[in-house]
This record gives C-alpha cells, structure tokens and sequence, in this order.
C-alpha cells in the first residue's frame, strides 16, 4: 500500500493566535483647578516653577527679614571653671562661666553664669551680659585717650593707638575689646591675672573715656567729669 507524502494538519490549539490589537488609551482629562471657589473647595497652598509651596517661601523670606533687621551681637566666653562638692557618694561637679557679649559698636556687657552642665552656664551668663550691656565712648576703630582701669586686684592700661596696629591684647582683655569694636588698641595687665577681676578692671578703663566734645562742654558749664 503507497504511504501518503502529505504530513498530518497541526491540531487547531497549536496554531498562534493572532496578535490581539493594543488598546487605545484615551487621554487623560485635564486637572481641575480647584482653587477656594472651586467644586472641591480649597486644597491646600498651590506650588510654584521651583517645587516650594508659596507659603513655605512666604515664609521663609519672613524670617530672613526678622533676623536681618536685629543687631548682630559679638558673644564670648572667656573662662570656664569647674567647682567640685564631695557629697557621700562620691564628687558633685558644677560649672560657672564668665561671658562677654557686644555690638562692635561702642556696646559691652559682662555676665557670670552658674550651672550644673557647661551649656547651662554659659547660657546663664551670656542672658546676664545681655542684661548689663553699657555704652563706652570710642574714637572711630580706637579709644579716645590713655586710661587706666581697675577692680579689686587687676589693674589694666589701656592706649590709643594708630591704624594698623592692630589689638594688642589677650586673654580676657581682647575678649573686653573686641566686643566693644575696638580694633586698634595697645594694652597691658600689671595686676592680678583673676579672669574676673581683668574683665571688670578693663570695662572699668573704657567707662572713663571721655570725648573732646564732652570734656569742653564740661568746662563751659562747670560740670564734674564723672558725670558724664
């Protein structure tokens, strides 16, 4: 019997489908812009080009104009002592800090703050400078005349000096002037090196400066110095 040439049909399951057509999306309807009159009432602050709510930038420039229009004040510690109470069950540890805060301007003000942590006390004594702050009398970057300061135990000596010299000082004396705003000063400390008594002694030499304008006016009408 001759064998047929022809090879079997493949089963109808084995063919492929034909390619189903891909749907066609239709475009997505346009956002409503519900403002604070629209249907879906008002849904929060609108953002602008750069991604930052108005608000939030409203904001922000707000409080870039509160802290630019307040002073600029200088603050600084100049020492830091650590006092030790032998308690029962071992050693108690509290700290004081001696703070000088000013303008540059002709402002200074010294405080004393205690505490039983350092940020404490220096948060103490930097409020009570703030508190005392006093106005001194300054020659543009210098001081008017040669003045000697004291307090208890320290004596400073203050000096005019021209520009360019610079502030000849440190330690608690530099502290003093450079929140004063004297930049061109030369100093020395004959006295006690107390960190306290320095600061003090130095303040006490700027309050005595005096002014030629102040002096003349003083002699004109018989007014004590130390009155003015």
């Amino acid at each position: 019997m001759p064998m047929s040439t022809e090879s079997p049909s493949a089963p109808e399951s084995a063919k492929p489908a034909p390619a189903a057509a891909a749907p066609t999306s239709a475009p997505a309807p346009a956002r409503e812009n519900r403002g604070p009159g629209g249907p879906g009432g008002n849904r929060g602050p609108r953002r602008d080009g750069g991604g930052f709510r108005r608000d939030d930038r409203n904001r922000n420039n707000r409080d870039n104009k509160d802290q630019g229009d307040g002073p600029t004040m200088i603050e600084k510690v100049v020492f830091i002592n650590r006092c030790a109470k032998v308690v029962k069950g071992g050693r108690r540890f509290s700290f004081s800090a001696l703070a000088v805060v000013g303008d540059g301007k002709g402002k200074v003000g010294i405080g004393y703050g205690k505490a039983n942590e350092v940020p404490d006390a220096i948060k103490k004594g930097t409020a009570n400078a703030h508190k005392k702050l006093v106005s001194v009398k300054l020659k543009g970057d210098t001081i008017p005349h040669e003045v000697f300061g004291e307090y208890d135990g320290g004596k400073v000596l203050l000096r005019p000096a021209t520009t360019g010299t610079g502030l000849i000082a440190g330690g608690a004396v530099r502290a003093v002037l450079e929140a004063a705003g004297v930049k061109n000063v030369l100093t020395k400390s004959m006295g006690s090196s107390n960190h306290i008594a320095v600061v003090h002694a130095t303040l006490n030499g700027l309050l005595q400066l005096r002014m030629a304008a102040d002096i003349t006016s003083m002699r004109t009408t018989g007014t004590d110095t130390d009155k003015l």
